[in-house]
């Protein structure tokens, strides 16, 4: 948890959820960052992003659900296997409306959630799925259908796609885009390297089809980082 400067328990703040959610990695970690690991660097580049958002007068929260490589056993990292996004929507729900109910400086009206990639995927699944509870999103470089990601990955968490059909199905945001009700932003680089961006236009046009607005801001050419050029996200 970050809290604004000047925190005050008296008074009532809006919660910005920060979020990844899938089994690659995990958000809540006791440690120092190494910066000559990728993976830290990234951590880094969305904790000052989070930083400035508390310091605007945010407080900042995350959440390790089922199946991320938290130390807690075989149990919990596979508890995912073959429906990511259902235990993801189940555990980050339970944790943010759990911690609304005990913190009373929390503004359960005012819930934003935000992630990349895996996080952006869950982000999805959450304004989708528990739509009462996120009022505001940002989705950067998501995966809205698992059948378009890479299979080495994909398919360790989800197995084969025509031997687990139900699984992609319900773990696909695309499919529960009717549920949408809060202000959406997605983001991405079409020259995106790890995530296909062809899932993401898909993704605009169910939204379409189904006349939800949201707003969306392309990258052209950009990789998954979305840090070549001037004036974007650069190295730490």
């Amino acid at each position: 948890m970050l809290k604004p400067p000047g925190f005050d328990p008296a008074r009532k703040y809006p919660v910005l959820v920060f979020v990844y959610g899938e089994p690659f990695l995990q958000v809540v970690l006791d440690n120092w960052w190494n910066p000559e690991s990728d993976i830290d660097r990234w951590f880094a580049q969305n904790s000052m992003f989070n930083h400035a958002a508390a310091s605007e007068g945010y407080v900042v929260v995350s959440f390790d659900n089922r199946g991320t490589p938290a130390p807690k056993g075989r149990a919990w990292r596979k508890m995912v296997y073959g429906a990511i996004h259902p235990v993801i929507v189940k555990d980050q729900t339970a944790a943010i409306e759990s911690l609304l109910k005990s913190r009373s400086y929390l503004d359960a009206s005012r819930v934003a959630i935000w992630g990349w990639s895996g996080g952006g995927s869950s982000t999805l699944n959450l304004m989708f799925r528990s739509p009462d509870v996120y009022k505001v999103g940002m989705a950067v470089a998501p995966v809205p259908e698992l059948r378009l990601y890479d299979t080495i990955y994909q398919e360790r968490y989800m197995g084969l796609p025509l031997q687990n059909v139900e699984g992609y199905k319900n773990s696909s945001a695309v499919n529960f885009a009717e549920g949408l009700k809060g202000h959406l932003l997605i983001v991405h680089g079409s020259g995106d390297d790890n995530v296909h961006y062809s899932g993401t236009e898909l993704l605009l046009n169910r939204l379409i089809e189904l006349g939800k607005p949201v707003d969306f801001m392309e990258y052209p050419s950009r990789t998954h980082c979305i840090c070549e050029g001037a004036e974007q996200r650069t190295s730490v």
